[in-house]
């Protein structure tokens, strides 16, 4: 069974433990090791995840049968009011190809009308092969960034949006 529940800031660690398990696997043909650590540790520590639920981002946990499989994290009207970013969209690896990433972008495009967006949009790595599910997904690439995360590394990203109704 497949179940999705908000999560507030006294169970944010387990969306940690899947980032540690999940990008490893994910990116390891994508970005180096190094950038992955640094990467983990800048967006995924315990206190800059309770943070991130303190100031407004909202986080869903998936879990199949009672283990966590995956997560979403998503701000509302961000940069601008109308849209609903995607900040973190994530499944174990094992769980590719079943449907549990359409489950949470259901999930995303759902709160998206709730809230009365117009529109969804997220980065991500030029290089990952989810770019191909969210084209399949709907979504258009709308333009290309660098964006520097310091010690020399670079996060190479396509801007991806989703419209979901007519802007007002």
């Amino acid at each position: 069974m497949i179940n999705i529940k908000q999560i507030h800031s006294d169970e944010i660690f387990i969306v940690h433990q899947l980032a540690h398990q999940i990008w490893p696997i994910v990116y390891k043909d994508v970005i180096t090791k190094e950038q992955i650590d640094y990467m983990l540790d800048w967006m995924y520590s315990i206190p800059t995840l309770q943070e991130e639920v303190k100031t407004g981002k909202i986080y869903y946990l998936l879990t199949e049968n009672g283990e966590p499989m995956g997560f979403l994290g998503v701000e509302p009207n961000y940069p601008d009011a109308d849209y609903l970013r995607i900040h973190k969209i994530y499944v174990m690896p094992e769980c590719h190809g079943k449907g549990l990433g359409r489950v949470l972008m259901n999930k995303a495009i759902e709160l998206a009308f709730d809230l009365d967006c117009h529109t969804i949009h997220l980065n991500v790595n030029r290089d990952n092969a989810a770019v191909d599910f969210y084209k399949h997904i709907g979504f258009q690439i709308t333009k290309e960034e660098n964006n520097d995360i310091g010690r020399d590394f670079l996060m190479e990203d396509y801007v991806m949006e989703l419209k979901i109704k007519q802007e007002n």
